[in-house]
């Protein structure tokens, strides 16, 4: 059985010591510099204020034009070639003008231009030398599946000195996505080797998905073997422990059994981030759940909502679904809002939000035993957080299932369930030290991360001079 053990992590160790050392390597570069996207505050800024009386269709007749049946959110946003309402339903969205409803895609590259130069003006960017770069389904930085539904993108080059670049949604005319020369050349020291990302992998995400659970389970196998080896090899001489090798497999044995209880929860848990439901839930809401939670409403019930003056400044407005009735949100600044329901006065400032009555009576929809909704704090241990800054998340326990609602949107954040709890701590914990105490103390997490993954890359390296004499003696004989 020894010797077993002892070949299965040699030939193992050679086959994947490169791979451990790049995983600590690049894990150090994540944690600085994550994987380019889009976030609220830049994509706030880059929307222009709604011109006053730019609509002449309602949000029904905006739906109805989309062909989006189970439609649950419509957008009014002002784009460089005129306001257009985007309707989104689970699987899809689409861009219709807010005008007269015709089809509002983008299929020329020169409004894609537009709206690139009017997102950048806007955001204070160099656009000089705009232009679009390419139109294709999946690039090194889009392969994401969240951009399925805004698929082929435009990506445009600006020519400024940080090398931005912008992507547009061919379907709704979103900016969905800018990078900077800065963070792609960081991501392809990063997350692209980490999580083995080039795109002609990544764009089949069942091949990607299946390659990487494979080798982190391998690579897994691997570092649980040489956990019982360097156990069952330690020598007590005297009140003293000591390492029965000399030179590099010393080495390797020693910093091994210090990084043992780390090297083991990381490449464990980064392998639980492939999980994708194997051994745990998912987090998502069952058919049952979503029928309740995500109904499709009758937009003819928007129409009372038509009739409210557009906030002034707003620069976003949102309608959207909620217990079956009809709301409407108008994004005045990043963090604030106005929210109507369709009947009721404006709520503005500190009531802008769907308040507990509200999230409780749909909670109660889902079955006997939900408890009355709580706001969460800043400190929980399963922190959820709404897209508009400030605005509350209230957490509901049905039982055993806990349902997290963003009281500025009514989406659902998150559903956790006692898998999707005990996945948290297995993976997210274990991974990324994102515990509670360690998130209050930012330069105390850094320091361990960047500790501990230095102490992981150089036993990486023991083993790869290790796993290289033995292979060279291997191929000499």
């Amino acid at each position: 059985m020894m010797a077993a053990i002892v070949l299965a992590h040699r030939w193992l160790g050679i086959a994947f010591c490169l791979l451990f050392a790049m995983w600590f390597a690049t894990g150090i570069v994540m944690h600085f510099v994550p994987f380019p996207s889009l976030t609220e505050a830049e994509r706030f800024a880059g929307l222009g204020p709604l011109e006053p009386g730019a609509r002449t269709i309602s949000v029904a007749d905006a739906v109805a034009a989309s062909g989006i049946a189970d439609a649950t959110r419509v957008r009014l946003v002002q784009r460089s070639d005129g306001p257009v309402y985007v309707v989104s339903g689970p699987a899809a969205s689409r861009a219709v003008r807010a005008s007269d409803g015709g089809d509002a895609s983008v299929t020329s590259a020169d409004v894609a231009l537009g709206i690139v130069q009017a997102y950048s003006r806007r955001r204070g960017l160099d656009l000089a030398r705009a232009a679009i770069a390419a139109r294709s389904d999946y690039d090194q930085w889009s392969v994401p599946n969240g951009f399925d539904r805004h698929r082929p993108l435009f990506r445009a080059a600006l020519g400024d000195a940080q090398g931005t670049e912008v992507y547009v949604s061919s379907l709704t005319g979103d900016v969905v996505l800018d990078t900077t020369r800065s963070e792609r050349a960081w991501n392809w020291a990063g997350s692209v080797l980490h999580w083995i990302y080039p795109t002609v992998l990544r764009s089949s995400w069942v091949l990607w998905d299946r390659v990487v659970w494979t080798l982190s389970l391998l690579a897994l196998i691997a570092a649980l073997l040489g956990a019982v080896l360097g156990i069952v090899r330690v020598k007590i001489r005297g009140r003293q422990l000591s390492s029965p090798y000399r030179g590099w497999r010393a080495l390797h044995h020693i910093i091994g059994l210090v990084a043992t209880v780390f090297v083991l929860s990381w490449i464990f848990s980064g392998w639980l981030s492939m999980d994708h439901g194997r051994l745990f839930s998912r987090g998502q809401l069952t058919p049952a759940e979503a029928s309740v939670m995500n109904a499709a409403p009758d937009w003819r019930d928007a129409s009372s909502l038509d009739l409210q003056p557009l906030s002034r400044s707003a620069r976003e407005v949102e309608w959207f679904a909620f217990d079956g009735k009809v709301y409407r949100r108008d994004r005045i600044a990043l963090g604030r809002q106005a929210l109507i329901r369709a009947g009721h006065a404006p709520r503005d400032g500190q009531a802008a939000y769907l308040d507990v009555r509200e999230i409780g009576n749909l909670m109660a929809r889902l079955g006997a035993g939900c408890a009355a909704p709580v706001p969460l704090v800043g400190n929980d241990d399963y922190p959820a957080q709404s897209a508009l800054p400030g605005a509350p998340v209230y957490r509901t326990t049905c039982g055993d299932l806990w349902f997290d609602v963003d009281a500025a949107n009514g989406k659902v954040l998150q559903r956790l369930d006692p898998s999707r709890r005990a996945y948290r701590w297995l993976y997210s914990a274990l991974h990324t030290l994102d515990f509670p105490i360690l998130q209050a103390h930012a330069r105390m997490r850094d320091a361990l991360i960047v500790g501990l993954c230095t102490l992981g890359l150089v036993f990486s390296v023991t083993g790869i001079v290790i796993g290289w004499r033995r292979l060279r003696a291997s191929l000499a004989a």
